[in-house]
């Protein structure tokens, strides 16, 4: 089974957290966060991606149970999955771009490829 990343947060948090990011990438594109965060939430958008590109209501109702967003949801089926129908996986791009300032933490730009 895959190691799954704590991320130093309670599972509620850590759960709450992964899904604002995944639905803030399909909604803009590319999101800037920590390396780990963009490692996880890359696993979480590759099977978002995957179940839109099946396109059959059990698949969007799935996607609806994760994605918080009714307009996103929407976007993912109608846009964003039709571009990746001949393209087995690596729909994601994790580029990374140096320590934080703050705190130094690996900082990490994720995009849709």
């Amino acid at each position: 089974m895959a190691q799954l990343r704590k991320l130093g947060r309670p599972t509620d948090h850590r759960k709450a957290m992964l899904r604002n990011q995944v639905t803030n990438l399909f909604e803009y594109g590319r999101i800037e966060t920590t390396y780990t965060r963009a490692k996880e939430t890359q696993r979480m958008a590759d099977k978002m991606i995957t179940l839109a590109k099946r396109g059959d209501l059990h698949a969007r109702r799935q996607v609806l149970a994760y994605i918080y967003d009714e307009d996103v949801v929407k976007k993912l089926f109608d846009e964003i999955a039709p571009n990746y129908s001949e393209r087995n996986g690596g729909y994601t791009r994790v580029l990374k771009m140096g320590p934080r300032r703050g705190d130094g933490a690996e900082m990490a730009i994720i995009e849709l490829v």
